[in-house]
């Protein structure tokens, strides 16, 4: 797709002026949450400041990767490559990035919920001090995830390998951070029931993904496939989660965000990048609501204690349960414990107790009789949880 990025259509325009905000529009009213599905304009920490406190789910970032390039790189055929050599990407020094980084992670921690997690890819070239940048400032580093690329751009002068992937690293806000969003089951299930792994294969953006503007060339340099970012994004977050990207560049985030019924914030100060990212995402059409249902296993379900089933009606105290074979039984008391005997105790205690286990799960050990055959008492969980999803 060739995108005009300097006169945009009339459709456009009408676009561009609803949905990119300045830092004073944000600064004016931050709690309006008039900021979300927006771009907003300008320098990335200034920004990030002007959002709400604990205000977004996940950040996925893509920052300048500081290459150093020494000179202007050359094909055999003595053809330049357009490589990244924008004034965006250059620092007077490591010094000097190292800040850089510091200030924009500072404003991300900020802005991030307590149970948010924030993705940052890069190069060999900055990878490593954004990593240790992460740590000092008490991120905790939860994986590292090697994108391996299919079509990488090779080593013209010979003289080092390859250069064929690029790390993400996904930390969470602290080290005792909990509750933060892992699509664990969701991503096992897509991997053919195999856990997924932290090395994903995809090919660079190419053909008709890479956007490009009037004169042919890159509308951005650095622009990322889209299934990378649906990966991140299948996998830690849920539909109607708020996902910021200070570095939005040609809109990616925005775009699969889009699609898979996230909200999303960019930030972006070059105003052809802007362009480019807005006509790109008005074109998204969303997924279905059932279509972005997100697998989940036993552990994302909402807990259940006993008691409740109780409380509900679901079992009365003096029921007795047993086992699936009936070598066991117990009685239902009134406060949620079950007794046999002389002992008492919770459905898992007295389930480990009778069979001289050191642990039981006492949901699927105790079973009771609905009057036709014996059934687990999950099952009575699996009730409840039920009139749970219908109030959501």
């Amino acid at each position: 797709m060739s995108l005009n990025t300097s006169v945009p259509s009339k459709r456009t325009s009408e676009f561009l002026m609803s949905s990119v905000l300045s830092l004073a529009d944000i600064r004016r009213s931050p709690a309006s949450g008039a900021w979300l599905n927006t771009i907003i304009k300008g320098d990335c920490v200034a920004a990030l400041e002007a959002l709400p406190d604990q205000s977004v789910d996940v950040i996925f970032a893509d920052p300048p990767y500081n290459l150093q390039l020494g000179g202007m790189l050359t094909r055999p055929d003595q053809s330049v490559v357009d490589a990244v050599d924008d004034e965006w990407d250059q620092f007077a020094s490591f010094e000097a990035y190292d800040a850089f980084t510091r200030a924009w992670l500072l404003a991300c921690r900020r802005v991030l919920k307590p149970n948010g997690t924030i993705w940052v890819i890069g190069s060999y070239h900055n990878i490593f001090r954004v990593g240790a940048t992460l740590q000092d400032l008490d991120f905790w580093i939860l994986n590292d995830i090697v994108w391996r690329k299919t079509n990488p751009m090779p080593n013209f002068k010979g003289r080092r390998f390859q250069n064929a992937h690029e790390t993400m690293i996904w930390a969470s806000r602290d080290p005792k951070a909990k509750g933060y969003t892992f699509n664990y089951d969701a991503m096992k299930a897509a991997n053919d029931d195999v856990q997924m792994r932290s090395d994903w294969l995809f090919p660079i953006c190419s053909g008709g993904e890479r956007l490009k503007g009037a004169d042919g060339k890159k509308a951005h340099p650095t622009q990322k496939p889209e299934a990378l970012l649906a990966r991140v994004l299948m996998a830690s977050t849920k539909p109607g989660d708020i996902v910021l990207d200070p570095f939005f560049g040609s809109g990616t985030t925005g775009a699969v965000a889009k699609r898979l019924g996230r909200n999303f914030v960019g930030i972006e100060r070059e105003q052809a990048y802007i362009d480019a990212a807005l006509e790109r995402i008005e074109a998204v059409e969303p997924l279905g609501k059932a279509t972005l249902s997100v697998m989940t296993g036993k552990k994302a379900e909402p807990r259940v204690a006993f008691n409740t089933l109780i409380e509900s009606g679901l079992i009365k105290p003096g029921t007795v349960l047993t086992d699936a074979r009936r070598r066991h039984s117990a009685i239902v008391r009134a406060d949620g414990t079950l007794a046999c005997g002389g002992d008492a105790g919770s459905i898992h205690r007295l389930g480990a107790k009778v069979q001289g286990l050191d642990a039981c799960n006492g949901w699927t050990f105790w079973h009771y009789d609905d009057g036709q055959t014996l059934k687990p008492i999950d099952a009575l969980r699996a009730v409840i949880r039920c009139d749970l999803a219908k109030l959501d």
